[in-house]
């Protein structure tokens, strides 16, 4: 009904405004009494082989929304009552931020894709923290962290220092984020040794907690063969506790849809079906490199259950959805759930 009915009305209007008419009827779904437990008993999957233990924590399934999805935090129990093991909140940044100019998020529907210049538009951390103190879902929740637009990269570490500290006593785990492609200047902190005093800097911040929590790094599709073995020597001197491979990619290579309508539309990050392979492709290096038991969480054209198969058998221990979500509906978290039982 979703694909037949229901995503061709939703196509046609402008995919930004979409958003945020879902959002506020998914917020006004966690005031109505009894809305959740329908759409729980619908959607969630519960079975004791899709739980998975990661980093430290304890997982249901290994199925989790992407940051993007809900930056604010504003419809945590609902998204979670779609039966997602794990939700990934922001990317927040201490300082409120309207993010690029609109338009700034383009279906490609030949392509099964999404183009977003989005620009880390969010209502800032303390925003986020409010609604994450008054949430009543347990899913587990992690909150990924980024730097206002405004800052210099020179001064980046006291961002992500201000978004960690508000934001620990509410997540489970912490996500740096410097691989979104719609902050200029940022992929800039993936080089070696600013990524590795970022990476440092906030390990030790949790270090110093009375119960650390994980900390783990967001990276790039679009990163070459010495720069990810950077990132494996990162990890491993700085002892960052995961990796989520990967963002969006600049790339427009292999797209279906006219170049000119392409180009037409400027810069942003392509996710969705032209992703997946890229993606596999640093899953599965990443995982050659760090061994066994290292956590990566894979994300990037999950279009289909066999796509989240194959980021499983690529390397990933968890994956994340966004715009395979969008793509196809709210039952596709449990269609996948069903495919990863024995």
């Amino acid at each position: 009904m979703y694909q037949s009915f229901i995503r061709p009305l939703l196509f046609g209007v402008d995919p930004e405004k979409i958003h945020h008419a879902t959002f506020r009827l998914l917020q006004v779904l966690q005031h109505v009494p009894g809305a959740l437990a329908v759409i729980r008993k619908r959607y969630a999957v519960g079975h004791p082989a899709l739980q998975r233990t990661v980093f430290g924590i304890t997982f249901p399934n290994p199925v989790g929304l992407a940051a993007g999805f809900d930056k604010d935090a504003k419809a945590i129990d609902a998204l979670a009552a779609f039966g997602f093991g794990f939700i990934e909140i922001g990317t927040l940044t201490p300082k409120p931020q309207p993010g690029n100019d609109k338009p700034r998020l383009f279906r490609l529907t030949a392509d099964r894709a999404l183009i977003n210049r989005m620009g880390f538009n969010n209502e800032g951390v303390e925003a986020a923290v409010a609604r994450l103190r008054g949430r009543k879902s347990p899913v587990i929740v992690g909150g990924n962290i980024g730097k206002n637009k405004t800052t210099p990269n020179e001064k980046a570490f006291e961002d992500y220092n201000f978004c960690f500290e508000a934001l620990y006593p509410q997540v489970d785990y912490f996500v740096v984020n410097v691989s979104s492609p719609n902050t200029p200047g940022l992929r800039e902190l993936q080089e070696k040794e600013p990524l590795k005093n970022l990476l440092a800097h906030v390990k030790s911040l949790s270090e110093n907690k009375p119960k650390a929590k994980p900390i783990l790094l967001k990276i790039a599709p679009d990163l070459t063969t010495s720069q990810l073995d950077d990132i494996v020597e990162i990890l491993k001197t700085t002892k960052t506790d995961g990796v989520i491979a990967t963002n969006t990619t600049i790339s427009r290579n292999g797209l279906t849809t006219p170049a000119a309508r392409v180009d037409a539309l400027g810069n942003g990050g392509l996710s969705g079906a032209p992703l997946s392979d890229q993606s596999n492709e640093v899953i599965r290096y990443l995982r050659a490199r760090l061994g066994p038991g290292y956590p990566i969480i894979g994300v990037g054209g999950i279009m289909s259950a066999t796509d989240a198969l194959e980021k499983i058998k690529a390397g990933a221990d968890l994956i994340q959805l966004y715009t395979g979500f969008v793509y196809e509906g709210p039952g596709f978290v449990k269609e996948i759930n069903r495919a990863l039982i024995p």
